[in-house]
């Protein structure tokens, strides 16, 4: 890699990504033709006149698939990349040309990504976290493997200030990164992912299954989508389900049921599996290193100085068996989410580990917790009543002149929803509480799926009380805490208790000079 110096602080000329990514890229975009080019050869060939399918169709596709190539190659000769001693740059377009540059300071993490395509050619996307989100982000696609780990490295280098090998020309090779001293924190084994798999239900592979059903027209001249095919089957008129009988529908429904369970866990597990294969999360001198995936493998890298606070959470079902997730929130996105999975599905013994390598601590078991308010719990239990019952008073005068009688079980059924949801606040409440200790300011919350969000006072950037009419009326307030990169918010807090909690961390945050701090 060039890595000299010029008065634009980059270096002249810049390098191109690796000459077999835009057979990557060209292969990649035939994938997304795949299915209307099947669709079309299946149509032609099925009417019977192979003379359009040779004259004229596959002239067509032979064309599209040139063109493809031909652009992939075009963006891939236009995008060059040049590192100087301040910034990355990246110059690419191909008819109207743009140029971008990302500070060291700005990059708050540096990960690669190995996708299957990609991967059978050796090459790695390098992705530059700027924490700006929305897609903002810098990426290169794609680099051998060798440059991605060299390039990555060199970023990490010019952010955090420190100096390149002296004696390294301009163009002369880097040598190879050596691999860090690592300490392994987590790891997932196939046992581990079969349990996670059993408790990650899915419905996604239905929702692919009625974007397909739009096609069954094409290849089997049905309609699933007209009302009068799904009146003649099911109907009564000597239909083949109405003929079935009470007990073979009964047990037809059933069937349906199980079916859906089966397929849910089976899209379950092959998510889990794709995403978290050979999970593995390590602390080496960088910070936490985490590398999952099977098909997409990424490589991530998260300094530990830039963890801002941490989520444990977990679900419904597996809370009852002790399983957790621990996330760290940074600045840096992971697959687009505002923070990094780091144990996707562990005990509270394994987690406590990981949470005292980032510098923070687990709720002991005398923490001080305070509830939200009473009055808090009072106005939360109205309002979510409040969506059933207004419906209900609003129909009811309506039903009472001329209704169908089942218009009455209407009104019934939102009244017992409000009953319940006006319970559920209620029982709720009990769980919403929040702490303050030396070092650091808790949350936690979730009736069913209890979560705990820990941050430390020195790394909020401000501390807002904000109350709506209600609450000022009633008396508390929502403590809003300005963390890098999450949200952390605590609702129902008392006024008095609210101005409390700022007045300490504000305490701890004004004694601490952070310009004396190397990481701050």
């Amino acid at each position: 890699m060039s890595v000299g110096d010029n008065s634009g602080g980059q270096v002249s000329g810049g390098l191109r990504t690796d000459p077999k990514s835009f057979i990557v890229r060209g292969i990649s975009m035939l994938g997304q033709l795949a299915i209307p080019i099947a669709i079309a050869s299946f149509t032609i060939f099925n009417d019977g006149d192979l003379g359009d399918l040779a004259i004229f169709f596959l002239p067509i596709v032979l064309a599209i698939i040139a063109a493809n190539f031909i652009i992939t190659y075009l963006q891939w000769a236009r995008l060059t990349y040049s590192v100087g001693t301040a910034d990355i740059r990246v110059d690419s377009g191909v008819l109207s040309r743009s140029a971008r540059s990302v500070p060291f300071e700005r990059i708050q993490d540096v990960s690669l990504e190995h996708k299957l395509i990609p991967r059978l050619f050796s090459l790695v996307a390098v992705k530059f976290e700027t924490g700006a989100g929305g897609g903002e982000d810098l990426s290169l696609s794609y680099l051998s493997n060798e440059e991605g780990e060299r390039l990555r490295q060199v970023v990490r280098e010019r952010r955090e200030g420190e100096a390149l090998e002296a004696g390294a020309g301009a163009d002369s090779p880097q040598p190879a990164v050596a691999e860090e001293d690592a300490r392994t924190l987590f790891a997932m084994d196939p046992r581990r992912l079969l349990i996670f798999g059993t408790f990650e239900f899915s419905l996604a592979v239905f929702a692919v299954l009625a974007g397909l059903f739009q096609y069954v027209d094409t290849f089997a001249g049905v309609s699933l989508w007209d009302p009068d095919l799904w009146t003649e089957w099911l109907g009564a008129g000597g239909s083949t389900v109405a003929a079935m009988g009470g007990m073979a529908q009964v047990l037809g429904v059933t069937a349906g049921l199980v079916a859906i369970l089966v397929v849910g866990s089976a899209t379950g597990l092959v998510r889990t599996f794709l995403r978290d294969w050979d999970f593995l999360l390590e602390r080496t001198a960088r910070g936490f290193r985490r590398r999952r995936g099977l098909l997409t493998k990424t490589d991530v890298v998260m300094p530990i100085h830039r963890v801002q606070g941490i989520t444990i959470g977990t679900r419904l079902i597996r809370y009852r068996f002790g399983w957790h997730s621990l996330r760290f929130i940074s600045l840096a996105q992971d697959a687009g989410a505002a923070s990094h999975v780091v144990a996707p599905f562990a005990q509270l013994d394994e987690i406590a580990p990981i949470v005292e390598e980032a510098g923070f601590a687990l709720p002991a078991g005398d923490t001080d917790w305070h509830r939200a308010s009473e009055k808090y719990r009072t106005d939360s239990m109205i309002m979510d009543a409040a969506i059933f019952v207004l419906p209900a008073m609003i129909s009811g005068p309506i039903v009472a002149y001329n209704a169908p009688e089942w218009a009455w079980l209407v009104v019934t059924i939102l009244l017992v929803l409000a009953a319940v949801s006006a319970a559920a606040a209620l029982y709720a409440w009990q769980f919403k509480r929040h702490a303050l200790d030396a070092r650091q300011i808790m949350s936690r919350s979730g009736l069913l799926s209890p979560q705990t969000q820990i941050s430390t006072r020195l790394k909020l950037h401000s501390i807002e009380i904000a109350q709506g009419p209600i609450a000022r009326k009633r008396g508390y307030a929502t403590l809003h805490l300005g963390l890098a990169g999450g949200v952390f918010q605590i609702p129902g807090v008392p006024i008095d208790r609210a101005r409390a909690v700022r007045r300490e961390a504000m305490t701890t945050i004004a004694a601490t000079d952070f310009s004396q701090l190397e990481h701050a």
